[in-house]
Order: C-alpha cells, then structure tokens, then sequence
C-alpha cells in the first residue's frame, strides 16, 4: 500500500527513464523531473521493480537543475531531462552507458564523453492530431498535450502544426483520432496522415491544398496499412554520402542530419582500410554509401521499400559493382557463419531492442572488426557480452547526444578480434 504521508527525501541520481532516483527505508523512490541534490517532498505511489514511483510534492531545496526552456516540460512525455543542468545532464547519461556495461561485466579500452548535438534539428516527427488538438502523449498517459512549441523539432517542421489544426478539423470528427507523421527530406517536409476512416472527396481535395499551401513535397494518407499518394509535389530524397536516395513513406533516418553525420564519421573513422563490408540493419544506406567510397559493401535489411530506394539509388549513383543489397529479417534468419566469410568488417545498426541473434552469430565468426551503432545502451551491453564471450574486444565507444533532452543515448563501438 503506498505510505499515507508525504515523505522528504534527497535525490541522488538520474536512472534510464530520466527520473529522478533517492532512497527512502532502504528502497529506491523514482520521481519525475527531479535532480540529483534535489530535497524534495514526495507522495508515495505503486511498486515500482524493487523500489516504488512517487508524485513530486514540492522542492524544498533545488539541486543541479535549470529552468526548462520549453513551456511544455513537465506535461509532455517528449523530454524528460530539460530541467538538468549541463554538468548533471551529461554526468547521468555517461551513467546510464558505464552502468549498462558494468551490470553486463563489459570493460571497454576507451569510452570518449559524450559528444553533444544541438537541439530544435530533430527532422521527423510522429503527431497525435484530433479536430480540436494536435500535439504527443503526456507522461505515461493517453492525454494529448496540445502543441505550441517544440525545442527538440526542426522549426520547419513546427512550421507545419498550426496550419495542421485546420487540416485536422476538415478531416476528423470531434471524437476521432489520427496520426501525422512529419519527415524533414532534401526536397522539403513529407506528411503522412494515419486515418481512421477513408477520406471522402471533401478531404482528398483539402489534402491537396494544403499540401500546396504548405509547399510540403509529397503528402499521403493510410487507412489500414495502405499507403495513398494524395500530392507529389517533388520526389522525396535524402543524401547519404551525396548519394540521393528516395525516401519511402514512414522510413527510418536517424534523428537529425547533425547526428547522421556524427554517427557516419565515426563508422568511417573505426572502419578505416575496410575493404569488404556487410553492413547489417541498414536501413536506406547511412553508413553503406559511406563505406562504398572505399569499400565493397553488402547491404541487409528488413524493410522492403529501404532495400528497394538503396538499390536504386546505387545503380543511379554507379555504385551497382560495389554495393549489393537484400531484403533480410536478421532477428528471424541472421547472416551465418558461412555468409559471413569473406568480410572483413561488420557494421550493424539494430533497432532499440538490439541485436542479440545476429551477435550470437557473429561471435562464432573470424570477422576482423566489428563496428556496432545502437540508440539504447542496455541492449548494447548485452550484445556487447556475447561477442566478447566470442572472443572480441571492445575496443572503443564514442557516445553521442543524438536525442537531446530524452532518456536515449546513442553510440558506435569497436569490437577487433583477438
């Protein structure tokens, strides 16, 4: 039962959540928007893990924190660590990766600090839209937070939200709800619009004013998984490497062109004198066009429209010799010991959950070097262990700040051979 009273503790870290983390009767109570040297009064909640969530009553002596810059903070669940000051954010999140690595008995030869990426350059979003509001989640609720500013997004891509509202009101009745999908290309922003009903002829033609209106580059709709073309004004494409590769609807792209090119030139520097590649995950070829430039790269990766827009964008780029691609579920049939021959370095660029099936393989594998980019340090350090189980060594970690002010960390790592 959560205790009755009101309770004063003090905060002493910042854990993966981005909570807030101090001890009361030997257990750890996790408060949100909290600071470590934060005193703070708390109401007790539910369980949480070993320990138990609590409500934040009142700061009764501020520790290492700063005034958000986001009007928003606190209510919406899209950044949980705008209150931290610079020291404190990034102490925690160096945390987060040298606990990651400690509760996995990873030991790496150098582990670079944190490399910080700006914010307000984030170039894809995901919006809740209603007829009335249109914005994300609050914390750990189904609630909308109506949107009115974002310090995180690219301001072309807020550009878009309040003309949106109106779109939404012709589109969706006041209890309905919809997505919109927002994705900053090379040739302006692309607008997916999730559905629950099929547009009629009122909402086809609205969506193609405002898809003029806005000089938005393509704008589809989807009602239960089809995808419909409502307005092609400019081809999408993103440049990987100078390479322009189409960009299909609801792709993936790292989170902004800052962090695609700090993660690119990390995998080129621990790839230097690569001559054979698989690059694994690939998505549209982030790091596979960079790697062409001074290798053979094959490309695997599960998305059929990605593999499709790589290939071509090879072909058009004269890169048919040198890259080779094929669609793949890597978690459901990894690339073998056997295929795996022949290469000389392996990058890989699982999603959240990792890559533990692909690593089980590769630690059986006499591939020289390795070169892993994850966005969540846990389930990195537990590949991390499989391969070094394999006979690997971490060689090196450079962390990124790619997702400013949220509890993700991103980074590339080495792994040689021994």
């Amino acid at each position: 039962m959560p205790h009755a009273e009101p309770i004063t503790l003090t905060i002493d870290r910042v854990g993966v959540r981005g909570d807030g983390i101090g001890s009361w009767r030997g257990q750890s109570v996790y408060v949100p928007f909290t600071a470590p040297g934060d005193v703070v009064r708390v109401s007790l909640e539910s369980k949480r893990g070993r320990g138990q969530s609590a409500t934040l009553d009142e700061i009764v002596s501020p520790g290492a924190r700063m005034v958000p810059p986001c009007a928003h903070f606190g209510t919406c669940g899209g950044c949980a660590l705008q209150h931290l000051d610079e020291t404190a954010y990034l102490a925690s999140k160096t945390q987060w990766l040298e606990e990651a690595l400690v509760q996995h008995r990873v030991t790496a030869e150098c582990i670079l600090p944190i490399q910080q990426l700006p914010a307000g350059t984030r170039r894809r979003a995901r919006f809740q839209i209603t007829a009335q509001q249109i914005g994300f989640h609050a914390r750990s609720s189904h609630r909308l937070v109506n949107l009115r500013e974002c310090h995180v997004l690219h301001p072309d891509l807020m550009a878009i939200v309040q003309p949106l509202r109106g779109l939404a009101r012709t589109l969706l009745s006041s209890k309905q709800i919809g997505e919109a999908t927002a994705t900053l290309s090379a040739k302006g922003v692309d607008l997916l619009l999730d559905l629950p009903d099929v547009p009629g002829i009122e909402g086809l033609e609205a969506m193609a004013r405002f898809a003029d209106s806005q000089d938005l580059a393509r704008l589809s709709w989807r009602h239960d998984g089809e995808v419909i073309p409502v307005a092609i004004r400019r081809k999408p494409q993103v440049a990987l490497a100078g390479v322009a590769v189409d960009l299909p609807t609801d792709a993936f792209l790292q989170a902004s062109l800052d962090a695609e090119a700090a993660l690119t030139n990390a995998v080129m520097a621990m790839g230097d004198g690569a001559k054979n590649v698989a690059d694994l995950y690939a998505g549209l070829g982030t790091f596979t066009f960079a790697m062409a430039q001074q290798a053979k790269v094959h490309a695997v990766e599960a998305a059929s429209g990605a593999v499709t827009s790589l290939v071509q964008a090879a072909s058009r780029a004269g890169l048919a010799g040198t890259v080779t691609a094929e669609k793949r579920d890597l978690a459901a049939r990894p690339l073998g010991v056997h295929e795996l021959v022949g290469f000389d370095t392996v990058v890989f660029d699982p999603p959240y959950a990792g890559a533990k099936e692909q690593c089980e393989v590769l630690a059986g594998s006499q591939v020289r070097k390795l070169i892993a980019v994850s966005c969540n340090p846990t389930s990195f350090a537990r590949d991390a262990r499989i391969l070094i189980d394999g006979g690997y060594h971490l060689a090196e970690v450079r962390p990124f700040d790619a997702f400013v002010w949220s509890a993700n960390l991103e980074l590339v790592a080495r792994f040689e051979r021994r």
